[in-house]
């Protein structure tokens, strides 16, 4: 089992616990794999921060789709789009560098609020809090407040994004 510390530095804030009753002040026990959940959505984390094209690439399975809600109040899926097709490396980080060429990061806060992996531990999901704000410099916001879902499938011993829901209010 693994204790969640009370620490910012990412994955060394968490510690393999050899029973049950250690617990860390939040009470929170987690599994093996839930913390590599923590670790990937905290590489994410970083990649934006560090506004890291490569490092935002590691997280993507081939196959990844990140269906995108017009609105963040367009809960329905009849209403959302795929705006970049099927996870294309090249695509993808032509379009991420434009945006950390063209925008400056404001802020990016993320809280995970829940994860959930599989009993048979090869799939898992990730809910997570953000508010991420991006201006550029003519004052143009690009605002992504909201919940998101972050789903994963283990391959080859690593977890990789297979899905992502864009930003949704709740």
């Amino acid at each position: 089992m693994v204790c969640l510390a009370e620490e910012e530095d990412g994955i060394s804030g968490f510690q393999l616990v050899e029973d049950n009753s250690r617990t860390n002040p939040r009470n929170t026990i987690m599994t093996k794999e839930e913390l590599e959940i923590v670790e990937i959505v905290n590489r994410e984390t970083k990649a934006w921060d560090t506004q890291d094209v490569n490092l935002l690439i590691t997280l993507f399975h081939p196959d990844m789709v990140w269906p995108w809600p017009k609105t963040p109040q367009s809960h329905d899926p009849m209403e959302w789009e795929l705006v970049v097709g099927k996870f294309d490396k090249n695509r993808w980080s032509k379009g991420w560098q434009e945006l950390f060429d063209n925008f400056e990061l404001v802020h990016n806060k993320r809280e995970i609020k829940k994860i959930v992996v599989s009993a048979e531990n090869d799939g898992a999901f990730a809910v997570v809090d953000i508010d991420t704000l991006w201006m550029n410099k003519k004052g143009d916001r690009n605002h992504w407040k909201g919940r998101v879902c972050k789903v994963y499938s283990k391959v080859s011993n690593e977890w990789k994004m297979t899905m992502h829901t864009g930003v949704l209010e709740y």
